[in-house]
């Protein structure tokens, strides 16, 4: 419901903000709640450990796309992988 206040929300400002660019309701009050407590800047720094698909060889980028459940990539060339795994 639209203005109801949810006392678990430490940060309903930064929810609000992460659900308008699309994250979900759990995604946005694990991140807001934890930007709370130690800093927005600290939660931010926090990510980025993974590395870049371009580093990925197309057959790890394959076995990515079977383990998150896309449809169509076994044709796909390294780029069209990467585009689909980066916007799924």
């Amino acid at each position: 419901m639209p203005g109801k206040k949810n006392p678990s929300l430490k940060d309903p400002e930064l929810y609000e903000e992460l659900r308008d660019d699309g994250a979900s309701k759990e995604k946005a009050a694990r991140i807001s709640n934890a930007a709370a407590k130690k800093g927005r800047e600290s939660v931010g720094r926090k990510g980025g450990k993974a590395g870049s698909y371009d580093d990925w060889t197309v057959d790890h980028l394959r076995a990515k796309a079977k383990e998150i459940g896309l449809k169509g990539y076994s044709g796909q060339r390294k780029q069209e992988l990467i585009d689909s795994l980066r916007n799924s």
